[in-house]
Formats: structure tokens, C-alpha cells, sequence
């Protein structure tokens, strides 16, 4: 019944995305190119917002399965709106000849060139005019696609900001040339790599190597992932690694859960509001998702804070709900309660007074409030 139920949601929740087709006529092809584009549900409802992009090679049958994902993810909040933009490579199976390598090079060649400047010189910017796209760019393919788009790493500045490779049938020199990318690189990356126990050795070795030398370069500003995934096929392993592979990249986007909190937050001496301040700098700044605070995730860091004394970090607290909800009292309540805490009834009183004139938000309200600034003006006679 339970996946009945869950299937149930991801038929109503794709059935509110919208999925058009468009025909790109490319000089570099010398032909069109049909791509499939799926917007967020919230795109015309919010005209003023950007979305990060996701560039599907073998759209053909990839952007089904991660539009479910991404629909799923983003229905319990854990995943952000993303535009997606399937191209089309398996009508006459372009594909082959989109991914035309020099053998002795280990680059694209011929054919592969001019797909390899039709995706970077054509379709991109077509995508960033046409539509509202945060500066977040990630791509995805499959074996022979999978391993092309690594060449989008080679650029001194790669053009996308995160990399999905599922299975990669990997170019000449490319398990060395990635790594010594990535041991250079001075911005931030993400890059997936999965594979199947069921791939031939031919593709499960180069992959096998390129995973070690990822992790000797070691560069903490890439946020690599290897998964190989027991008893999957080449092809079967792709709808377990979309998911894995999405939540490895938006990570950080999820509200605060029982894991975050315990192993990244609570062991923290000191910096509770700072942390909760970077989460969210890193959403906006790394990957291009502009939202405001949940409102569940200030609680878990007060509450914190609360519990560990760290009455002054309510003021930073006040700083970030100000920024984020300008017109709601939780910045003058935040300052209301560091007073409080801080033996300063009188000052706690004025902040709550202040409090009450502004907009509710959450469980605050100026019932609260008014009940604040009595227990506070008792507090300040019954000191003096």
C-alpha cells in the first residue's frame, strides 16, 4: 500500500511541472537539435526568481527519471526547483557521433567538437536568455556521454559547477586529467561518479582508477561521491544513482536533520547562529537557491543556543531574522531574549514592546509578546 501511496504522489507531483520541446537550430551542427525542458512548478508564479539549471545528455530517457526525483525531492522540501534541459541524442542514434573522441588526443574530434561547442557557445547560452537561471550549472550523461561532459572540466573555467556521471566509458588519459584538475582547482565543484558491479571490466577499471586518484588529489573545495552499486546492470544502476547523486550536490539545502544536527552542529563549542548563517550563504552563493531561513531551522539553533547558555549569540540570531524577515518581530523578539536571559528585564521589555508592533511569524504573536513584556516589567520591579 505504502508504495502505492508513494507512487501515487510522484504521478500528482510530475503532473504540475511543465515539460515543452524545443528545436535549436545550431551552426555548429550544422542542423537542429531537439532539447525537452522541464520548469519548476513555481516558475510563473514567481517571476522574479531564478533556478539553478540541470543539462541532461541522452535526454532521450534520462529527464523522466530525474524530473521524478527532483519533483519528489523538492514536494518534501529536501531538494530545490530546478529547470531541466533534456538533449535529444537517440533519434538517429546522434549520440555516437556527438561523442567522437581523438583516440591518440583523448579529446573531442570532428563531430565531437562541434557537439562539445554546440552545447558551451549554443545551447547554454540559449537556456540563460531565454529563461531565469541562477549561475549554478550542473550536467548528467550516461557511458558515452557520461564521460564527454568531464571535458567541460578541462576549460581553465569549467563550465558547469557540477558533474553527474553515471558509468562513464572514460576517454584516453581521463582518469589522470580529472584528478590534476581537481588538485588545481580554487573553486568550488561537485562531481558524481557511480557504477554497476554489473559493468564489463573495460568500464569498471578506468572508473575503478579515477576514484583512487579523485581522492589522493583530495581537494576539499570538490565534493566528490563514488557509488558502485550491488546487484544493478549498466542500465538499472542510473535510477539508484539519481537520487544519490542529487542529494550529494544539495546537501546542504535540506532542512537541518537528527544527522546534521548531531554530528555537524551539536559538537560545535561555540558559532551556532554562524553556522546557520553559512548554511544558507552557501545555498545562495555556491549554488544559486535564493530562500529565506525555514523558519524550523532558526528554532533547532535557538533552541540550541538556549540550551547551552550561549545567550549572546542571540543577538547574531536577531541579525539574520531581521535580514530575512524584515517586517516579522522574531529580530526584536531574538533581542527581547537575549535581554531576558542576560538578567536585563528592562531592556527585555522595551525589545518585546517593539516585538509586539510587528508582523507574527511562526508560533510568535503578540498575545506572546504582550505576556513577555508583563513577566519582564515584574521581573524589573521585583529587582529594584
Amino acid at each position: 500500500m505504502k508504495k502505492v501511496y508513494l507512487l501515487f504522489i510522484l504521478i500528482s507531483i510530475s503532473a504540475f511541472s511543465q515539460k515543452t520541446f524545443d528545436n535549436i537550430k545550431s551552426e555548429k551542427l550544422g542542423t537542429e537539435r531537439r532539447i525537452t525542458i522541464g520548469l519548476p512548478q513555481s516558475y510563473e508564479a514567481n517571476p522574479e526568481k531564478k533556478y539553478p539549471v540541470l543539462y541532461l545528455l541522452d535526454g532521450d530517457y534520462l529527464f523522466d527519471p530525474f524530473s521524478g526525483a527532483l519533483s519528489y525531492g523538492a514536494y518534501w522540501g529536501d531538494l530545490p526547483e530546478v529547470i531541466i534541459i533534456g538533449v535529444h541524442q537517440n533519434k538517429n542514434d546522434e549520440r555516437e557521433d556527438d561523442s567522437t573522441v581523438d583516440q591518440s588526443t583523448g579529446l573531442p574530434f570532428e563531430k565531437g567538437a562541434d557537439f562539445f561547442e554546440f552545447i558551451g557557445s549554443e545551447l547554454v547560452p540559449y537556456i540563460e536568455k531565454k529563461y531565469r537561471t541562477s549561475p549554478f550549472r550542473i550536467i548528467a550523461g550516461h557511458d558515452v556521454t557520461a564521460s564527454f561532459i568531464n571535458f567541460y572540466l578541462y576549460k581553465e573555467k569549467p563550465l558547469f559547477n557540477a558533474y553527474i556521471s553515471f558509468s562513464p566509458e572514460l576517454a584516453n588519459k581521463m582518469e589522470v586529467r580529472i584528478p590534476e584538475k581537481f588538485a588545481k582547482t580554487t573553486e568550488p565543484l561537485f562531481y558524481y561518479l557511480s557504477a554497476a558491479d554489473g559493468d564489463n571490466k573495460k568500464i569498471k577499471e578506468p572508473i575503478e582508477k579515477l576514484d583512487s586518484n579523485i581522492k589522493i588529489a583530495n581537494n576539499p573545495l570538490v565534493n566528490y561521491k563514488y557509488d558502485l552499486f550491488k546487484g544493478t546492470t549498466h542500465y538499472t544502476q542510473v535510477l539508484h544513482a539519481i537520487p544519490s547523486a542529487l542529494y550529494q550536490i544539495f546537501e546542504v539545502y535540506k532542512p537541518i536533520n537528527s544527522a546534521e544536527y548531531n554530528n555537524k552542529i551539536a559538537i560545535l563549542e561555540t558559532g551556532y547562529a554562524d553556522y546557520l548563517e553559512n548554511k544558507y550563504n552557501v545555498m545562495s552563493k555556491v549554488l544559486g537557491v535564493q530562500i529565506p531561513v525555514r523558519m524550523s531551522d532558526f528554532k533547532v539553533i535557538e533552541t540550541l543556543i538556549l540550551k547551552k547558555n550561549a545567550y549572546d549569540e542571540l543577538g547574531k540570531m536577531a541579525e539574520i531574522g531581521n535580514v530575512n524577515y524584515p517586517k516579522a518581530m522574531l529580530g526584536e523578539y531574538e533581542l527581547g531574549l537575549m535581554y531576558e536571559k542576560m538578567g536585563d528585564p528592562k531592556r527585555a521589555s522595551k525589545k518585546y514592546q517593539n516585538a509586539s508592533q510587528m508582523e507574527p511569524i511562526g508560533d510568535l504573536n503578540k498575545d506572546l509578546m504582550y505576556e513577555k513584556i508583563d513577566q519582564m516589567n515584574t521581573l524589573a520591579k521585583t529587582s529594584k
